[in-house]
């Protein structure tokens, strides 16, 4: 199939409006002060260690789940290699998501990063660091015939949805911008 299906449905109008649908929605909704919603997104990135990293380039798309850690900020991935270099190489917009494993509408609890990527050239000082905090010996990384690739992305936005920011008196849907 050659890109959307056609039809008198499928009108650019109609994709845009598709788009705008949650924004539109949720333009009344109560906003959380920022500084709860950053706790409150962090802990769950800091309770959760696997995502689903999309990256890509021209008409190249690439989704890989890769663990990961967080800390100054960032999110941390160790990688043998693998297809999502195709996107890193060209593209250092990344997209990925965190999310629990749906139990019903009432309780959901996921996110959407976008950010940007980069790649910490290996056996640097922050390469090593990152190592020594996910408990990897220099000796380990050494011995490897390739090295481990090391990914950093740096949030610019969180989209989260938890349905129990309703009980909080906020909407379920609520993003937070970051430098």
């Amino acid at each position: 199939m050659d890109g959307l299906q056609k039809g008198p449905y499928y009108t650019a109008q109609a994709l845009q409006a598709a788009a705008r649908y949650w924004d539109e929605k949720d333009a009344d909704s109560v906003r959380m002060d920022p500084e709860r919603l950053r706790e409150a997104a962090e802990a769950y990135i800091r309770a959760n260690n696997t995502c689903a990293l999309a990256t890509g380039t021209g008409d190249y798309v690439r989704c890989t789940p890769i663990e990961y850690s967080w800390h100054d900020g960032c999110f941390w991935m160790f990688s043998e290699g693998g297809r999502k270099f195709i996107g890193l190489a060209a593209n250092p917009n990344v997209c990925l998501a965190v999310y629990d494993r749906y139990q019903g509408f009432g309780t959901l609890r996921g996110m959407q990063v976008m950010g940007r990527a980069e790649l910490v050239k290996p056996f640097s000082e922050v390469y090593m660091a990152h190592a020594a905090y996910r408990g990897i010996a220099p000796e380990f990384l050494r011995k490897l015939k390739s090295p481990m690739h090391l990914i950093c992305v740096r949030p610019t936005r969180i989209d989260c949805l938890f349905s129990d920011f309703r009980e909080q008196g906020c909407g379920p849907r609520q993003t937070l911008l970051l430098d």
